[in-house]
């Protein structure tokens, strides 16, 4: 789950004049996953971040503004992803099975903020994301499949 869907359901509960008592909330919200991942979200800064444990925790395997076509010692390792790019143009984070942009494909979209578990992902090709990630392209859109 992502600090995003989280915000959009306590949006839509406010929206419908729903009131949550504050120990409701509080429950909610301890039981969220990916808090690591929400300390370590901060101002857009154009940067694709990637982590080889889920919730945006262990080590950082990479860390660019730009798109990589073979991520090397990093291949086959991450098991979460944050979108730090800026929003317009080339925002989303286009992920690849293969090195060179190829073998299936998803994407993270800039609202979505990041990913906490990639082992309930599947590229177009059907694989498992995680720990299946070989190169990354930022796009405009096209996507055959996105993180959820």
């Amino acid at each position: 789950m992502r600090k995003f869907t989280v915000a959009a359901a306590l949006l839509g509960l406010t929206a419908l004049g729903v009131a949550v008592p504050a120990t409701t909330t509080q429950a909610a919200e301890s039981g969220v996953t990916g808090p690591v991942c929400d300390s370590k979200w901060g101002a857009r800064n154009g940067n694709m971040y990637a982590w080889d444990g889920f919730d945006c925790q262990g080590t950082l395997l990479i860390s660019t503004p730009g798109s990589n076509s073979n991520w090397g010692g990093a291949n086959d390792r991450a098991s979460s992803v944050m979108n730090r790019g800026f929003t317009g143009s080339y925002a989303i984070v286009e992920f690849y099975y293969l090195a060179g942009y190829t073998g299936g494909e998803t994407c993270l979209y800039p609202g979505e903020l990041y990913a906490d578990d990639l082992s309930d992902n599947t590229f177009t090709n059907g694989q498992t994301v995680n720990n299946n990630i070989r190169s990354h392209q930022w796009v405009n859109g096209g996507c055959g499949a996105t993180l959820t």
